[in-house]
């Protein structure tokens, strides 16, 4: 199968969504039907802050809790509206943030952050000015709007009708900020729809019932269960413990000069998509193949061009003392290992 494929489907009744680049799988969305989804926004009850850490805990709808790291200036008993931020691991608050967006396919909708501004990712100055024509008809100047680069060769009138659902939505929410109890007030985006919002590049898209059966994709699903990722050149295993990852990148069989960094290479191309397909997030450490520390910033550069597009937010944190490479990744989505107990 040569090209880009979406493929909407579900698995063992959970929604769930696949990438496919020439067959292989790229992206992996699974919902969890027990856990507030990122993106969802609530009413939450302010409860008891964190001293120490600036941080205040929050009452959310049938007995969940929440954790926002700022919370001076708010009290006990005080309403507000939050949006979940990531999933939480087990036995820990849901993490959420006060700064609400609205986010959709073409648009986002920033209340409290007023202005028009236009993705720079669309860098040719006429299909700019025409995006601003476009979104300037319909902008409410209440809200803060972003257009997003996947606005570039789209039908103006999709991204109004997109701008003025986004808007609405934000008017309603917001309405609904005061209260004495916890509310949710939106779900936050399924697998289809985040497919829909994020995966915008020309591609094919499959809805057939059992077409991950039929394309593959649950066979490549499997595979991901366990912690060997096949480099060509290497080997790399990724291994999550409840306090970090452990990355360990190894030459295999390969005895000759210049092993390591090939080696080395390799795992840094393959590691975004290894814990982007397995929804590891948090704390990542990596131990590369023992290298001279001339090629240390050639590594870096590779990582750093690697992360480039990944759209999950890592950070580079950098080398340890020991010689291991340490990166802080974003818990946006559900461990792929969590989710496959259930199916």
């Amino acid at each position: 199968m040569k090209g880009r494929t979406i493929v909407l489907d579900h698995v063992n009744g959970l929604e769930a969504a696949a990438y496919l680049v020439d067959g292989k799988l790229d992206d992996l969305l699974i919902d969890d039907s027990d856990a507030p989804r990122p993106g969802a926004i609530f009413r939450a009850i302010c409860d008891r802050p964190i001293k120490g850490q600036g941080g205040m805990m929050l009452r959310l709808p049938d007995g969940e809790t929440a954790f926002l790291r700022q919370g001076k200036g708010l009290s006990p008993g005080q309403a507000m509206l939050v949006q979940v931020t990531g999933y939480s691991e087990d036995g820990k608050a849901v993490p959420v943030t006060d700064r609400v967006l609205f986010k959709s396919r073409y648009a986002i909708v920033t209340p409290g952050k007023p202005g028009l501004n236009i993705s720079r990712q669309i860098e040719d100055d006429e299909a700019r000015d025409e995006l601003l024509a476009v979104a300037t008809e319909v902008h409410d100047d209440t809200f803060g709007l972003i257009i997003r680069s996947s606005c570039e060769g789209a039908d103006p009138e999709e991204i109004m009708d997109d701008i003025v659902a986004m808007q609405d939505l934000a008017h309603a929410v917001l309405a609904d900020a005061e209260g004495s109890e916890p509310e949710a007030l939106t779900e936050g985006d399924g697998p289809h729809g985040l497919a829909w919002r994020e995966w915008t590049g020309a591609a094919d898209v499959v809805t057939d019932n059992g077409a991950f059966e039929n394309l593959g994709v649950l066979d490549q699903i499997d595979a991901l269960g366990g912690a060997l990722v096949v480099l060509g050149d290497g080997t790399m295993y990724v291994e999550p413990t409840r306090a970090m990852v452990a990355v360990d990148v190894n030459t295999g069989g390969d005895t000759s000069q210049g092993a390591a960094l090939k080696a080395n290479l390799a795992a840094c191309r393959a590691l975004p998509r290894a814990l982007r397909l397995r929804g590891l997030g948090g704390q990542i450490s990596v131990d590369f193949v023992s290298m001279s520390k001339a090629h240390r910033k050639q590594i870096e550069q590779s990582l750093r061009a690697s992360f480039r597009n990944d759209p999950i937010e890592t950070s580079l944190v950098g080398w340890t003392p020991m010689g291991l490479f340490e990166l802080q990744r974003k818990r946006e989505r559900l461990p792929l290992a969590r989710t496959l107990k259930g199916l």
